[in-house]
């Protein structure tokens, strides 16, 4: 079976690769064992490889139904399915982008002419997907994978409510389908809590050191600074990259300048439409672009392997959160550039985005009454009942439906009448972990240390040590 493993990965990879250890331990596991496996490993070790290289072996035994991947946005899955088409794995999506083709795809699947479907999570709850689909996909899964599967957890730096539905999609596989979660930003808690949820996983995780990176901080007064730093340098960073900012203003605003000063630079913010995050995607996978001016929407969502640097306008609000976006860079080239440009007004965002939370008890109860009745509320309805803002709204309405005191219907939600319960005190942990996170993002701009080692710290790797690289190593 391993030569076999090492045939498919050669395609994937090209004629010089070959199975890392514990990417054979993983595929074993999978194909051999039927398990559950959690991965984490850096960004780059070659995690779709495991799944793609157990989807073909899996596929090769006729009773085997798809590999079925829960992944986090949709530039992910476009880069997937590409990869997946060089193993000779036929893959497809259900997304917000191609409501068009769901039919035609679901029609494949019955046929079994699809070996791997890639949706996001929040695709689990959708009515039509969650009531038509999801059961005989359920049914006739041969893999599921969990991509990013720190999103799974409360603690992981970016939860998302809609990834917990996948206990429910757990519960309902036939027994020994067996199940890879995979993410390369993960400390000891959350690799518990995930592992947890898994039930019985063989957890493989290796050192998070990531030898082409070399990081740097550069403190400037203020924004116009920063901005003007970075319009005189920006030439001088190898390759094309992208440039990190808090707020989709700030990505508008950053590309604007840095396009009056002559760079050929593109925007990629949530709010943006799909055809032009298409468009700014593959601009930058070909050079045509010197920089990508992102969110933190792309922040999961991208592969361009001689991604050359990563520039943060702003400090993310967690260590990890910045390891996972500066992940990005250096996959495939011998140096990369990664440098974080902290501003004074940071810490006022990220405020900003923590007041967006789980709300008060009183407003969740106000909530729950005004879907007490026989008829649905949709979202916008529901926002001057209950004055709260749309995000938040949608963030605890996402909430209560995992928790099954709201569900999601035609025409909007419904409360189920079930007993509910207000967890203030897990609530108040989650809260005290964020505050904890944004201080030790302050500790690692001002760090005297190795910043390398700071970041694998906190993420609890055994084998952290100075890297030799960054600029409190190398000057």
């Amino acid at each position: 079976m391993r030569e076999r493993a090492e045939a498919i990965l050669r395609r994937l990879a090209g004629e010089h690769a070959r199975l890392r250890e514990d990417q054979w331990r993983a595929i074993e596991a999978l194909v051999a064992g039927r398990r559950r496996v959690l991965c984490v490993q850096r960004t780059g070790w070659g995690k779709s490889a495991v799944y793609f290289v157990a989807t073909a072996l899996l596929r090769d035994d006729a009773t085997a139904g798809p590999t079925v991947i829960v992944s986090p946005l949709l530039a992910l899955m476009r880069n997937q399915v590409e990869a997946a088409a060089r193993a000779g794995i036929h893959a497809r999506t259900i997304n917000s982008a191609n409501l068009d083709e769901w039919e035609q795809i679901t029609d494949e699947i019955r046929a079994g002419a699809v070996d791997v479907l890639l949706i996001s999570p929040e695709r689990l709850n959708n009515p039509d997907f969650r009531d038509s689909v999801l059961p005989r996909l359920a049914a006739t899964t041969g893999l599921l994978v969990v991509d990013e599967a720190h999103c799974v957890s409360d603690w992981g730096h970016d939860f998302r409510p809609d990834y917990r539905r996948l206990r429910t999609f757990l519960a309902n596989l036939p027994a020994r389908t067996p199940v890879l979660a995979t993410t390369a930003t993960a400390n000891a808690r959350v690799t518990a809590d995930v592992a947890d949820q898994l039930g019985d996983a063989l957890v493989l995780r290796g050192p998070l050191d990531r030898e082409s990176l070399r990081l740097a901080v550069l403190d400037l007064p203020s924004p116009a600074h920063r901005l003007a730093w970075l319009a005189d340098h920006l030439y001088r960073l190898p390759g094309s990259g992208i440039i990190y900012t808090l707020t989709v203003a700030a990505a508008g605003e950053t590309a604007e300048f840095l396009r009056s000063r002559g760079y050929a630079v593109a925007s990629y913010t949530g709010q943006a439409e799909d055809a032009d995050r298409r468009v700014a995607e593959q601009d930058l996978l070909d050079n045509k672009i010197k920089a990508l001016v992102a969110t933190s929407a792309l922040g999961m969502g991208f592969d361009k392997p001689d991604l050359g640097f990563v520039v943060h306008l702003g400090a993310p609000p967690s260590p990890i959160a910045y390891y996972q976006q500066v992940g990005r860079a250096g996959r495939a080239v011998e140096s990369a550039e990664v440098l974080l440009l902290p501003g004074a007004e940071d810490a006022a965002i990220w405020r900003y985005f923590a007041s967006l939370a789980f709300p008060p008890e009183d407003q969740v109860r106000s909530v729950l009454a005004a879907l007490s009745t026989d008829s649905p509320l949709s979202t916008p309805a529901l926002e001057p009942i209950v004055d709260l803002r749309r995000t938040r709204l949608e963030l605890m309405l996402k909430v209560l439906d995992v928790d099954g005191a709201v569900r999601r219907v035609r025409g909007g939600w419904l409360a189920t009448g079930e007993p509910w319960q207000y967890d203030a005190a897990r609530l108040r942990r989650v809260a005290e972990a964020r505050t904890a996170e944004q201080q030790a993002m302050r500790e690692y701009a001002e760090t005297p240390d190795c910043r390398m080692e700071f970041l694998r710290r906190c993420l609890d790797d055994p084998g952290a040590v100075p890297c030799g690289r960054c600029d409190r190593c190398a000057g």
